[in-house]
């Protein structure tokens, strides 16, 4: 009996390495870590707009920070992150 059960799971482990290896070939990537949580997959169509919506990063002239075009405010010829930094005086 012990000897059948040795040989049940010799070709359960032999199957189980074809089939990994069968998907790691498909798929083009190694198998899932089980430990590590999952993340989905980037499409290259979502990479593709990604890259369209790229927007100019502008330095606030109050505190520095970096912040997206669309978000300005300007006042006095400088761009600001926010009414309030525009409305302090300039140091």
């Amino acid at each position: 009996m012990s000897r059948l059960l040795f040989w049940l799971a010799l070709a359960f482990l032999v199957l189980y390495a074809i089939r990994t290896k069968l998907r790691e070939l498909q798929g083009g990537q190694r198998p899932r870590d089980p430990r590590q949580p999952e993340r989905p997959a980037a499409r290259p169509a979502a990479r593709g707009r990604a890259n369209a919506e790229v927007e100019t990063m502008l330095c606030c002239a109050h505190c520095g920070i970096y912040y997206p075009a669309s978000e300005t405010v300007q006042a006095g010829g400088r761009d600001y992150c926010c009414a309030a930094h525009a409305s302090l005086p300039a140091a």
